[in-house]
């Protein structure tokens, strides 16, 4: 039988090899590792403008939809002034996940939005953001270390019967987070189903009433005992069954 094919959105990102210094299309091996481990093959989806415009082209060809972490999003996409920590941000990304993340949604196909990929899903249906968290918490503890994941768990409650307590497994799970941005106004249709015990931040949005739609804060591809991709890759294997 065929694996499913998962379309992972990728980062743009400035990268050094060898004698070269350029822009390139660059995702952490760590997400595509995980969806081979979960039986899957995985499609990377460089950012494209024709297929802001024309999304099904690319959702054709794919059986399910991976948003991954990464930099900031420019906060225009919500229609809100930049803070002045809210760096790195790449619109041509922006433009390009919105738009596969909010078709995709409409064609209920399954989608796992990670980490910057849950405030992309969030934004997609008319969310809005928390631009630097510390300054509404008054802590840091969603990002104890930049550039790691050490000493980056912390506990996750999830709504019970919940896609996402279905998916992870457990009511309370254990995380690994890397965010100084979270949810703000909650997008159309979209359900708020894990908080951060730390603080209530939500950590998990789901699209009720569709197969599978999950956003969760944390990164499942940093821990090889998630088995939220591994979930997502099942949903993904029934629909070429």
């Amino acid at each position: 039988m065929a694996r499913p094919v998962i379309g992972i959105c990728t980062p743009v990102e400035r990268a050094r090899w060898g004698a070269w210094d350029l822009d390139a299309f660059l995702l952490p091996r760590n997400y595509v590792d995980a969806v081979h481990r979960a039986g899957a093959m995985a499609l990377l989806l460089a950012p494209d403008p024709a297929l802001v415009d024309d999304p099904d082209e690319v959702l054709d060809r794919v059986d399910g939809l991976m948003l991954a972490g990464g930099v900031d999003i420019d906060p225009r996409t919500y229609a809100a002034e930049p803070h002045p920590l809210t760096i790195g941000i790449v619109p041509e990304r922006d433009a390009f996940e919105v738009a596969l993340v909010r078709r995709a949604l409409e064609r209920d196909l399954p989608v796992l939005a990670i980490c910057r990929g849950m405030q992309v899903m969030n934004i997609a249906c008319g969310g809005t953001l928390h631009q630097h968290l510390p300054e509404l918490l008054g802590h840091e503890e969603h990002r104890r270390v930049l550039g790691s994941f050490d000493d980056a768990d912390h506990d996750v409650r999830l709504k019970p019967g919940s896609l996402a307590a279905r998916a992870a497994g457990e009511e309370l799970h254990a995380v690994k987070s890397h965010h100084h941005q979270g949810i703000d106004r909650v997008g159309d249709g979209l359900e708020v189903t894990g908080w951060a015990t730390l603080d209530e931040l939500p950590e998990a949005l789901e699209l009720p009433g569709t197969g599978f739609a999950l956003g969760v804060q944390w990164h499942p591809e940093a821990d090889e005992t998630s088995r939220l991709i591994g979930a997502l890759v099942e949903h993904a294997a029934q629909r070429i069954a």
